[in-house]
């Protein structure tokens, strides 16, 4: 009998994170980068709700009581839980994410022990159903996290708060980072190459801390053309340090040219070529190159959400998923 109290109290915590984890899951579609990884989020939200519907049909035929609180906590949790991601980087919300997947997996596995246990058929196919949607999730959340950490465009993208204040997009912290700590360091050795080159950078430096002021009030053009300027000045006066920090610059806003993409003719080719070719990178900083520049340039989804799965596939190998 104890047993059969100790799975009810699992059931109802379980029962409360996974609606929890049904709404984290509709809030992060809107997050989604590419309509593959939307379809891939609302589906997870589909299986989390069945998963709701599991758990509360176990619940009822052990008599537990049928919890009308569950599904209002889980939807309150959600939403502070997301308010409190608007305070920090999206990493960091993925993070809080990876750790409810993890509670529900190991809440699984205790489910089924206490099933074991009381030779519970029924409660033990359900926890191990469970274990499983989990651990695919955490592998999913996982690999995710690895791309964040590559530096390549990740699966989902920030909220416009979490951009501003935790910093999470490149394409505007990479400029003000460029303005505020590069600046500084390259100023005794450009003192000794000139004051050429030191007014090209001063000058691009301020472009890019406007960009990352207020990236829609400054061309991007005009932007483009100031830091491909000020690398081709640096290179010309040796300043190599320089010079490879502006270029590391324009790959993260895509503004490299097609001739120094890792795939040659790359805007020649057509979507099934280009898609080939991107197939067969193994560096990642050549696969956000390619990314980056895309996304800027023509913006075919079927090359983006190509390179995205390589870019996923590379992720997995960093972080040990086959």
């Amino acid at each position: 009998m104890i047993h059969q109290a100790d799975i009810i109290a699992q059931l109802r915590s379980m029962l409360q994170l996974t609606q929890t984890e049904v709404q984290v899951a509709r809030i992060r579609v809107a997050q989604a980068r590419t309509e593959a990884v939307r379809r891939e989020l609302t589906e997870n939200a589909r299986h989390a709700e069945d998963r709701t519907a599991d758990i509360t049909r176990e619940l009822q035929r052990l008599g537990g009581v049928a919890d009308v609180v569950s599904p209002l906590v889980g939807r309150v949790g959600a939403v502070v839980k997301a308010t409190v991601e608007q305070a920090g980087p999206v990493d960091e919300a993925l993070l809080g994410d990876l750790t409810l997947e993890h509670q529900l997996r190991d809440r699984a596995v205790y489910l089924r022990a206490l099933a074991e246990t009381a030779k519970d058929d029924g409660i033990r196919r359900l926890a191990d159903r469970l274990e499983e949607a989990h651990t695919a999730t955490i592998e999913w959340l996982t690999t995710v996290l690895a791309e964040h950490a590559l530096g390549g465009p990740p699966a989902l993208q920030p909220t416009p708060v979490q951009m501003v204040v935790g910093g999470a997009t490149r394409a505007v912290r990479l400029p003000v980072s460029f303005a505020r700590e590069q600046v500084s360091r390259w100023a005794a050795r450009l003192q000794q190459r000139g004051e050429q080159v030191r007014g090209v950078v001063t000058d691009t430096a301020q472009r890019a801390a406007l960009l990352g002021d207020d990236a829609r009030e400054v061309a991007e053009t005009g932007r483009d053309a100031a830091l491909d300027r000020a690398e081709r000045v640096s290179r010309r006066e040796g300043a190599d340090d320089t010079a490879r920090a502006l270029h590391e610059a324009r790959a993260r806003l895509g503004a490299l040219h097609a001739s120094e993409l890792p795939i040659q003719r790359y805007d020649e080719l057509g979507v099934n070529d280009a898609v080939a070719r991107i197939k067969a990178l193994d560096d990642v900083e050549d696969l956000n190159k390619v990314i980056v520049y895309e996304e800027a340039n023509k913006n075919r989804r079927g090359i983006i959400s190509a390179a995205q799965t390589r870019h996923a596939a590379l992720a997995q190998e960093v972080v040990g998923i086959r």
